[in-house]
Formats: C-alpha cells, sequence, structure tokens
C-alpha cells in the first residue's frame, strides 16, 4: 500500500500538469472573488460560502482523475500485483493529502486575498481535515464506479452530488459557528456526524471495490 502511495506522489510530481492546472483554478477562482467583490471585505456568509464551493470544485477537480485519468492497461498491471483494498486506501490516503492541502492553501488564499472571520481555527482546520477525509473518499469510489462506464466524467457528477452535499452542509454549519465564535461543544454534534459519514464512506469503499475492481 505505502508503495502504491509512492507511486501516486512521483506520477503527480513527474506530470504535474493537472496538479498545476488545480492550483492555478484555486488561485485564479479566488483572485477573482477578490476583484468581483470590489476588492472590499466578504461579509461572514459570503465567506463561508464561498470557500467551500471553491474547495468542492478543487478536490472534485483532483481526486476524480484517481481511475478516470489512468492509462489503458493500468489497471490489468495492478490487479496482477497488488489486492484491490490496498488499491483503493492508497488512493483514499493520497487523495486525502492532496484535498487537505489544497484546502489549507485555499484558506492561505482567503486570507491573504480577503479576509479571515473565522474565530475557532482549531475547531476549523479539524473540519477542513475531516471533510477533505469524507471528499476523497466518497470521490475516490465514485471514480472507480464511473471509470467502468461511458461518458465517465458526467456519470461522476451525477453520482457525487447527493453524496457530498450532506459532507458540504455539516461543513458549512460548523465553520458559521466558528465564524460566530460560539463555544466548540456546539459543534460536536455535527462533526460526530461527519466522522461516521467518514467512517460509512471508507467501510463501504473497503468492502464494495473488489467487485468492481473484478469487473
Amino acid at each position: 500500500m505505502f508503495a502504491l502511495i509512492k507511486k501516486e506522489i512521483s506520477i503527480e510530481l513527474r506530470t504535474k500538469s493537472s496538479l498545476a492546472g488545480v492550483l492555478l483554478y484555486l488561485l485564479g477562482t479566488v483572485f477573482l472573488t477578490y476583484i468581483a467583490f470590489g476588492l472590499k471585505k466578504l461579509d461572514p456568509i459570503s465567506w463561508n460560502a464561498l470557500f467551500w464551493i471553491i474547495n468542492l470544485f478543487s478536490a472534485v477537480n483532483s481526486v476524480a482523475k484517481s481511475f478516470i485519468g489512468e492509462k489503458k492497461g493500468t489497471e490489468i498491471y495492478l490487479y496482477s500485483i497488488a489486492k484491490p483494498e490496498s488499491i483503493i486506501l492508497s488512493k483514499i490516503i493520497y487523495n486525502f493529502l492532496l484535498c487537505s492541502a489544497l484546502s489549507i492553501l485555499g484558506f492561505v488564499l482567503f486570507i491573504l486575498f480577503l479576509n479571515n472571520p473565522i474565530s475557532d481555527i482549531i475547531l476549523f482546520l479539524a473540519t477542513l481535515l475531516l471533510t477533505s477525509l469524507g471528499f476523497s473518499t466518497s470521490l475516490t469510489l465514485l471514480s472507480g464506479i464511473s471509470s467502468k462506464a461511458n461518458n465517465s466524467h458526467i456519470l461522476m457528477a451525477v453520482l457525487s452530488f447527493p453524496v457530498i452535499i450532506s459532507i458540504l452542509l455539516l461543513s458549512i454549519k460548523i465553520t458559521k459557528n466558528c465564524v460566530d465564535g460560539l463555544d466548540p461543544s456546539v459543534s460536536y454534534d455535527e462533526l460526530i456526524l461527519l466522522s461516521s459519514i467518514n467512517c460509512i464512506a471508507l467501510a463501504v469503499s473497503y468492502i464494495l471495490f473488489p467487485y468492481i475492481w473484478r469487473s
């Protein structure tokens, strides 16, 4: 599994085009937001909504290529040398690291170009990590499912919406609590629910992916 994670990282660093595209998208959208609002500071509600919308599309663009973007013959080769459980876990871990890095970078860009309305930074960073885990787990499995069908990018978008929307709504609610400066205990129920969704998605990926892989 660790060899597969190393393979994912080395391929990403070797090609660089897809990663550079996601970084350019992230920087461009934040800068356009800065220009569109007349170089003014955003109100907390707009900041919360725009941050998670940009973060969502960055995650989708970076994770969607997990299986869809692989070259023909790669699956057959991996099928002969590794277990499907190791493959799906390695991709989830790699995508989690990538989504977490993009989320933190997006937060830094929002601070630089816009403002920082977050009062509880620790709770917000914990929410970022949990949301990144949810995005990577769900989207990686959906990428594996979509890669088996025609028009895989369209199918990926359709399948991901009902799964991602629940994670996104919880993240927005917790972020609002962070902006309002409420006690962290107010957000415990949402954090537990978000963690539960991540555990369920991870368990479903681990159990179902071998059947998808064999097809």
